[in-house]
């Protein structure tokens, strides 16, 4: 069961991150207990399930990225893991997932590339494409930004 320190904890950690080299000790003094507490909590979160990730939210065009696209390509079973190793070495790529193909969706990898413009995209697609040797994909540009919010606990 959660008590009123844990919801407080949770309710920082639902705010944006303390950039700074102690986050932790940050959390603690504004709760008035340790930073060992407040780590020992959030291990005890994570061990239980009930935090299952913490991650950054960027936010591409307020640095730069001008153009995203989700790109969908159409990988065999046998050369999923040499596509996967090429693209993840890709710096551009900032999301690489599978997903399972249907008849009128052959395609079962997923990346999605940040570029400054849409020619920058395709020359990286391109690239990407003659590294792993796949010639089967689609482009999907984004023309709108969605909220990009998780879910907020304790608030």
């Amino acid at each position: 069961m959660l008590d009123n320190i844990d919801k407080k904890i949770i309710s920082f950690l639902n705010e944006s991150f303390p950039v700074e080299s102690r986050p932790y000790k940050k959390i603690a003094d504004e709760l008035n207990i340790t930073e060992e507490e407040v780590l020992s909590r959030v291990k005890g979160y994570k061990d239980t399930g009930k935090l299952r990730k913490m991650g950054a939210v960027l936010r591409h065009r307020n640095v730069g990225f001008k153009t995203n696209v989700l790109c969908v390509w159409k990988v065999s079973e046998d050369k999923f893991k040499e596509v996967a190793d090429i693209m993840l070495t890709e710096s551009a790529i900032t999301h690489c997932y599978s997903r399972v193909s249907y008849p009128e969706w052959p395609y079962n990898f997923y990346t999605m590339i940040h570029a400054a413009d849409k020619t920058e995209c395709e020359n990286i697609v391109k690239r990407l494409s003659e590294k792993t040797k796949l010639e089967d994909y689609k482009m999907l540009y984004s023309i709108f930004e969605w909220k990009k919010e998780s879910m907020k606990y304790f608030t």
